[in-house]
């Protein structure tokens, strides 16, 4: 036994243990803390736990939150806690964002006469560039070569962008495009699970890896008992240069798993079934950790599955503790014998490892799920919690038509229900219906990551093929997996021929549909859906299909399993039971049905075993940083600080550190309503994903400055220009502002019966005046992407408060690291109980104490009239931490108060 001490607290003990022929090591002894305690703790929160005592070890006093979380119970009320993160993951996404700032942090510390070095990570950061990819072209055998070669010749800019950053941060390495998207090739290759920590009084540690991804499905690395989640590129890049993460901790719940999944069901199924139930249950914000024997018998690429969906369902975390099914997976996986080993070691003698017979962890709540009871499903049509089990789509589907718009319903007249438009394809024409498919999708890291249901759509295509039946014509095909690994192993299968035959060609490896970019379809598919005003529909094998997301054309969308993808491409709509309904006939005739071609478990499972081999992911990632020649021959600039180009229309030198608004004022005044909006309002309404628009604002600004429609790329790609970025704030085409009643789009009011304004132009008529703008919401405000810009374009638009029910946990924390304040009503009251139109003038007073103590937020609302609404509310806050961020005026006014000070520490210079 060893013990440090802790500065005055008491001290922590470590162990050592040993690991056959890779030696002997060190760590925290989890065992010899947690003495006493009645109950087994959870084991997520063990890593918790391990993560401050490293903490205290370095000298920070955390003895408060270490005794909170060792002697938590299902009884103990919410917790906060500072996490210390071993790494951080970008997606291109947002890491451009991100590096963006810390290249303008750096061009602040030379403003000062300090060094720009000053700014620089203080852990590994890793950025993969795969949220780049559109799908220009599909089903064909070179959609592959065009689209990559589409991909550079938009993205020249940013790409040298990560050029420059990668040679200018000492601690960053980038993942160049084509290499797979970021939580897949995170879960194959990346993640190390265990790692060391080197302590200040000199030595090392073992410890569990706590990553902070910058985008939400960071969580799948879950699936390998790691702790990881997703944050905004706001917390993303405070967490890389080691300022501390503070996360709320409100329960810890259980999800029993037990049973096997049946014949015909596939993992999808289980976590669409398991993302509705615990949205039912409700867990936002919480910690969600799998048990029973159903979860020891789940594969790792099964458990990552699930994990990846936990944004989906609305956990902070989903874990699965180390087990044998982890050491088997890690050396499959091309992991070194001796890392796997220390790994097993590790976990054993710190308590963390899993074994059958070990008793149950206490949870704030359990929840149960039958494997054995998982049926075929699919979700939407705009939600990834509305589940349907297959043999009710069809009539699911008809009755949204004409049911009242919002997540399960269109609003369609009775007499609108037979409409249908006619489109020229190639040689044929085609008929377009209410239910027609127009885009079949094999894409995300949710779900080509796992390879029984990537084989089960390459079987169900061969079989498929072998009966005659093909793709229509007005369905876009594609493939787009997201690693290299699944093409090696569907082509040493022999199935990456009959995929292609039926238009799942490899089309790029990236996130692609699953984040909205679906790229054109066929020449008038797209004016003939609009002018018929038909609700057509995509399916796809990804973790998000909000409204407007995947395609304008595609108003309906659902999420389904690899295989599933196939069948509704074959049938081409969604308005078919395919339990009962052909999906085409043979060449004598004959129907076709789902279940005459659905491959038998047996020849799946056997497939996995073979095509899952050490040796094919260590040659699959042994060239993960080198890149294409596109990458290799890119030209960028070198140098400590970024040449910003003033002209470019992607790179601009981004505000918010001139944006940081100071000490936080105890009262904001004549503040006026930007928008008013209902329930669950995504961050993909704030800021959309996906195409751009020439009609719209941000597309006309686009024209302004001489970019023509066909090289607008994408909204993501355009997140390092703010002022495009302003523009399309708020701006989704389906965004529904209760100030514009029954209008769709980025437009509001700021009087009753007042002028029709874009958002944009309203918010700069406000910042004329001199008034700040407020946002007023319901539910789960901010729900979906882990998007910093959901955040940054209120900030631009002079947005201060945003007033909800409740928020989801990521968009909240960013709105804070903005410093914007996040408020919520008192329980049981709304926007409607209170009788507020938006078109009051707010006043918000006693924000500093609210800041310090947590006291209630007075607020007041005139109307036009006269007449006065009083109430309270509540700010959100995770602890101490967030508080002071507020009081500073958010996260960039601390990031450059925390270089400056560590400059003069190393030169002697005050701040």
């Amino acid at each position: 036994m060893d013990e440090r001490t802790t500065h005055g607290a008491a001290p922590i003990p470590l162990l050592t243990a040993g690991a056959g022929d890779a030696g002997r090591f060190a760590a925290v002894d989890l065992p010899r803390i947690l003495v006493g305690r009645g109950t087994a703790l959870p084991r997520v929160l063990a890593v918790v736990l391990e993560n401050l005592a490293l903490q205290a070890l370095s000298g920070a006093d955390v003895a408060a939150e270490m005794a909170a979380v060792r002697d938590w119970t299902a009884a103990s009320p919410e917790i906060a806690v500072p996490l210390s993160a071993a790494r951080v993951m970008l997606p291109d996404s947002s890491g451009l964002p991100a590096l963006m700032d810390l290249a303008a942090a750096r061009d602040a510390l030379v403003a000062k006469g300090r060094d720009p070095r000053g700014v620089e990570p203080a852990v590994p950061v890793t950025l993969v560039v795969d949220h780049s990819l559109i799908v220009d072209v599909a089903a064909r055998p070179d959609a592959r070569e065009h689209n990559i070669a589409q991909e550079y010749r938009r993205n020249r800019e940013r790409y040298a962008f990560f050029k420059w950053a990668e040679q200018a941060f000492d601690r960053l390495s980038v993942v160049p495009p084509g290499s797979g998207i970021i939580h897949q090739v995170h879960l194959e290759s990346i993640a190390r699970v265990v790692a060391p920590v080197a302590l200040p009084a000199g030595g090392e540690v073992l410890a569990s890896e706590f990553v902070l991804g910058c985008d939400s499905h960071t969580t799948m690395v879950g699936g390998i008992g790691m702790l990881a989640w997703g944050v905004g590129g706001i917390d993303g890049e405070s967490a890389a240069l080691g300022l501390p993460y503070f996360v709320r901790i409100p329960r810890v719940v259980g999800v029993r798993l037990t049973g096997a999944l049946p014949a015909g069901s596939t993992t999808t199924d289980l976590v669409l079934t398991i993302t509705e139930r615990l949205r039912q249950v409700g867990v936002v914000g919480a910690f969600v950790e799998f048990t029973g024997p159903g979860a020891a018998s789940l594969s790792v690429p099964d458990r990552a599955t699930i994990a990846n969906m936990a944004p989906e369902y609305g956990a902070t975390a989903a874990f699965f503790p180390i087990d044998a099914r982890t050491v088997e997976y890690l050396a499959q996986s091309g992991r070194t014998a001796d890392h796997v080993a220390v790994i097993e070691a590790y976990a054993r003698a710190t308590g963390l490892w899993s074994s059958a017979g070990d008793p149950e962890p206490e949870y704030s709540e359990t929840v149960d799920v039958d494997l054995g009871a998982i049926v075929p499903s699919v979700a939407g049509p705009k939600r990834p919690q509305d589940r349907i089990p297959l043999d009710e789509v069809a009539n699911r589907f008809r009755t949204a038509l004409t049911a009242p718009v919002g997540p399960q319903g269109f609003g369609l007249a009775p007499e609108a229900l037979e409409g249908s438009a006619d489109v020229a394809l190639g040689e044929g024409r085609a008929t377009l219906h209410h239910g027609s498919l127009l885009i079949a999708a094999i894409t995300s890291c949710t779900n080509t990551s796992n390879p029984s249901v990537m084989l089960a759509a390459g079987l169900l295509a061969r079989n498929a093929v072998a009966r005659g039946l093909r793709v229509p014509a007005h369905v876009k095909t594609s493939l787009a997996p997201g690693s290299r690994l699944v093409e090696d192993y569907l082509t040493d299968a022999g199935l990456m021929d009959p995929l292609g035959v039926l238009g799942f060609q490899i089309v790029g490896f990236g996130c692609t549909t699953c984040s909205g970019k679906s790229g054109p379809l066929a020449p008038g598919v797209s004016e003939a859906v609009a002018g018929a005003d038909l609700v057509c529909a995509a399916v796809l094998s990804g973790n998000r299909n909000f409204e407007g997301r995947i395609h304008k054309s595609a108003r309906a969308s659902y999420l389904a399993s690899p295989p599933l993808v196939v069948a509704y491409a074959l049938a081409g709509r969604v308005d078919v039971d395919l339990a009962t309904e052909p999906l085409g006939t043979d060449a004598e005739g004959r129907p076709v049905m789902l279940a005459d071609i659905w491959p038998a478990n047996e020849e799946v499972a056997a497939l996995e075993r073979q095509s899952q081999r050490p040796e094919r992911f260590v040659k699959s990632y042994a060239t993960l940083f080198d890149g294409a020649e596109l990458w290799r021959s890119l030209e960028s600039p070198a140098g400590p600080t970024f040449a910003w180009d003033a002209a470019s229309t992607y790179i601009r030198r981004p505000p918010f550190i001139e944006l940081s608004d100071g000490a936080l004022a105890d009262v904001i005044e004549e503040a006026r309503a930007l928008v008013v909006a209902g329930d669950s309002l995504t961050t993909d309404f704030v800021t959309p994903s996906g195409e751009i628009l020439p009609e719209t604002q941000a597309g006309q600004y686009l024209i302004d400055q001489g970019v023509a429609p066909r090289d607008f790329n994408a909204v993501t790609q355009r997140r390092g220009n703010h002022e495009f970025m302003a523009r399309v704030t708020f701006a989704n085409q389906r965004m529904k502002n209760q100030l514009v009643p029954g209008v769709e789009g980025g437009v509001t009011r700021l009087a009753p019966g007042g002028e029709v304004l874009t958002i944009h132009d309203a918010a700069e008529a406000l910042r004329r005046e001199g008034r700040p703008a407020i946002v007023l919401a319901g539910k789960d405000y901010g729900m979906g992407s882990s998007r910093d810009w959901a955040a940054k374009g209120p900030k631009l638009l002079g947005v201060k408060v945003i007033l909800a029910e409740s928020f989801e946990r990521i968009h909240r924390a960013n709105l804070i690291g903005m410093g914007i304040l996040p408020l919520v009503f008192m329980p049981g009251e709304s926007v409607a109980s209170l009788g507020l139109t938006g078109f009051e003038t707010f006043r918000f007073a006693g924000l500093d104490a609210a800041t310090r103590t947590g006291s209630p937020v007075d607020v007041e609302a005139v109307a036009a009239d006269g007449g006065r609404t009083v109430f309270r509310a509540r700010l959100d806050v995770a602890g101490h931490h967030e508080r002071g961020l507020l009081r500073e005026g958010g996260i960039f006014a601390a990031i450059l108060q925390s270089a400056l000070a560590a400059d003069g520490a190393r030169t002697g210079v005050a701040r």
